[in-house]
């Protein structure tokens, strides 16, 4: 079975007295625009998205008929963790995660990010209290990654937000 498009999500579209089979993707795989996978119950399945930042989100109706559904199920993966307490944290801290190149996860006012055993430790050293849990990655945050320099810190988005959470002097 071929897969070019989404047909909508679970949580739209009623699925009472259906066989629902579910293919399920770790989080990187939910990016892939071609892949061969096979669903619980054993469907072949071959997806193909044909056009740029196509993307499988839990819930994601891949098949439906009278009888059967396929939806997407996003498995539980070991993440870092964090709730900042304050917009200046998270700023700081989504900067410095980002400028690591490393994929980051907004859900539920928390950061989230795969987990690596460095980035652990250095955001535990910086004073973040990373947790590490067991969750889903789910709403990955899509950047557009300008080229820039390192070097200097002139107006970089980082001191934007450095000077938008500095108390104002009255």
């Amino acid at each position: 079975m071929i897969i070019n498009e989404t047909l909508g999500n679970i949580a739209d579209y009623p699925v009472e007295g259906k066989n629902v089979d579910y293919l399920d993707l770790e989080w990187f795989e939910t990016t892939k625009r071609i892949q061969r996978k096979k669903t619980r119950q054993g469907t072949d399945l071959a997806i193909k998205f044909l056009r740029e930042g196509q993307r499988l989100r839990e819930g994601d109706i891949l098949y439906k008929d009278e009888e059967k559904v396929i939806v997407v199920n996003v498995l539980e993966t070991e993440a870092i963790v964090m709730k900042p307490q304050s917009m200046l944290e998270m700023g700081t801290v989504c900067y410095e995660i980002g400028n690591k190149h490393i994929p980051l996860f907004i859900q539920n006012d928390e950061v989230l990010l795969p987990f690596e055993m460095p980035m652990y430790r250095w955001l535990e050293a910086s004073g973040f209290n990373p947790e590490r849990q067991s969750v889903k990655l789910l709403n990955l945050l899509k950047s557009n990654v300008e080229p820039h320099g390192h070097g200097s810190l002139g107006s970089t988005l980082f001191t934007k937000i450095l000077k938008m959470a500095a108390p104002k002097d009255e």
